[in-house]
């Protein structure tokens, strides 16, 4: 069995015109919200084996503020600048050569490509994935090689508004 998390990175800032797209940092509601919907799998004792993420500034971030809810090292993270402004055929490369040591592997990344590849997954239809939003999917290969092409089930969905009943 593999799961899979797919999140988006957490609320970010536009504050400051002269910063260029790829390092946009979080801002105050991102910082607070990343760590909250982190706890939120701990607390469901949801272990996540790999942490993946998009080098962007605004990923990177929220993937370390999850990684240290789960009282991992930062250092752990394996950053992939394909994921930056990724399509739905770089999520599934990126998936596909995954180490089949890993049974949940969690993937931080951005719109529009994480919404667009989330829909292809499962039948169910996202408008958008929100900020720090969570959607995760198993599906019952060994090998992440496999898993393309292999019937997926969600697992659940989840986000911050969603949490707040906004």
């Amino acid at each position: 069995m593999k799961s899979l998390l797919l999140i988006r990175h957490a609320k970010s800032s536009w504050t400051s015109d002269v910063l260029n797209d790829f390092d946009r940092p979080l801002n105050e509601r991102g910082k607070k919200e990343a760590p909250e919907m982190a706890a939120k799998l701990v607390k469901n004792k949801i272990a996540i084996d790999c942490f993946v993420s998009s080098p962007a500034k605004r990923a990177k971030k929220t993937a370390k503020l999850f990684i240290a809810e789960f009282g991992r090292d930062e250092n752990e993270i394996v950053f992939i600048p394909e994921l930056y402004h990724a399509g739905t055929e770089t999520f599934s490369k990126v998936i596909s050569a995954l180490s089949d040591d890993y049974e949940t592997v969690a993937i931080f990344s951005h719109n529009p490509g994480i919404t667009e590849f989330v829909n292809m997954l499962v039948d169910v239809e996202l408008d958008n994935m929100p900020t720090c939003a969570i959607f995760a999917v198993k599906s019952s290969v060994d090998h992440w090689s496999e898993f393309a092409d292999a019937e997926k089930e969600l697992w659940f969905f989840n986000y911050p508004k969603l949490e707040a009943g906004n």
